[in-house]
């Protein structure tokens, strides 16, 4: 940061190198296009019937069996196979009744996910007795076996299970969320704590947004750790934007005479190499879950990685170059 000639009153005052002021519009367009085209995934999604909500819910939420299969294959590779080729042999399959005496489901409206090139396949059952998730696996042995055993996963989530655990993450963010515009709101004047709330709202619409587009296209559900994965995400949005708003507060007394788009300049460009470091050193372990985490907390690390990189930029060119508008109405 270089200064500035000093005015008549003798006081020398900061010339930030970066000015946010300058991109503001180009800030404010691309957060406004990121929304919308993240309240149409969500739109998207509640009007396919086969999904009707606004994300692709998991087992978590809904109750089913989920196999997890792997197959061992020669040295040039596994045989080709194809989702709706897995899904016609799983209409066609008849289970028998479970062990106390339950109807045995159809499988018509099985998910098949094919995953690692063919290595591996993910099906997303109704609910099955031990002895059902037993002839599925049989099945799937003659289908495209052989399978190696100790790749054979089998979850089942009861219904209520499922609604039960879809209830308290839905309790649980309210609850967090309440508890931060709470604190912003007693903290912090009118104008600061309405726009952490807007970055806040923002930066949990971009995340969901993106997985709703995920959903659309490669099936991605969300489970129990997606909640999870926003309320992290709206914590660190809060507290990176915070930062810059301290900023501005601490530096009234010293550059009151500058215009408030000067001193928000000033103050993003004091604080945009720690912001910028902060969420480097944060996305650093994400993308080593993403890449050697394995699949179980896969998504998990995506959904924190899209949060922290949307909480970063919107706590730096979204809820600063918005102060001066709102403070102005």
């Amino acid at each position: 940061m270089t200064t500035a000639p000093a005015p008549a009153g003798g006081q020398v005052l900061p010339s930030p190198r970066f000015r946010i002021s300058r991109h503001r519009l180009l800030a404010w367009w691309g957060s406004g296009l990121a929304c919308g085209l993240s309240l149409l995934g969500l739109a998207l999604c509640w009007f396919t019937p086969s999904i009707a909500a606004p994300l692709r819910p998991g087992l978590d939420f809904t109750g089913g069996s989920q196999i997890q299969l792997e197959r061992q294959c020669k040295v040039g590779g596994c045989s080709q196979i194809t989702a709706p080729q897995i899904q016609a042999q799983l209409a066609k399959l008849r289970l028998p009744d479970a062990d106390d005496g339950g109807k045995a489901p159809g499988l018509s409206g099985g998910i098949v996910q094919v995953l690692d090139q063919g290595h591996s396949l993910v099906l997303r059952l109704p609910a099955l007795a031990p002895n059902q998730s037993a002839a599925v696996i049989e099945a799937m042995q003659a289908q495209v076996g052989p399978l190696n055993p100790s790749g054979t996963a089998v979850n089942t989530i009861g219904p209520t299970l499922g609604s039960q655990l879809l209830q308290g993450s839905l309790i649980s963010l309210l609850v967090s969320f309440a508890a931060i515009s709470l604190y912003i709101s007693l903290r912090y004047d009118a104008n600061f704590a309405f726009l952490a709330l807007v970055c806040l709202a923002h930066d949990v619409l971009i995340t969901c947004g993106a997985f709703a587009w995920l959903g659309l296209f490669w099936g991605v559900e969300v489970d129990s750790l997606f909640a999870v994965s926003l309320i992290t995400v709206a914590g660190y949005s809060v507290t990176d934007t915070v930062v810059v708003f301290d900023r501005i507060r601490e530096q009234k007394t010293s550059l009151g005479k500058l215009p408030l788009l000067d001193q928000v300049d000033v103050a993003v460009d004091a604080t945009l190499t720690r912001s910028l470091y902060t969420s480097l050193t944060t996305l650093l372990p994400l993308l080593g879950l993403i890449f050697f985490g394995g699949s179980s907390l896969f998504w998990f690390a995506v959904a924190l990685t899209v949060g922290i990189a949307v909480g970063s930029w919107s706590s730096i060119g979204v809820a600063p170059t918005l102060l001066p508008l709102l403070a102005r109405r």
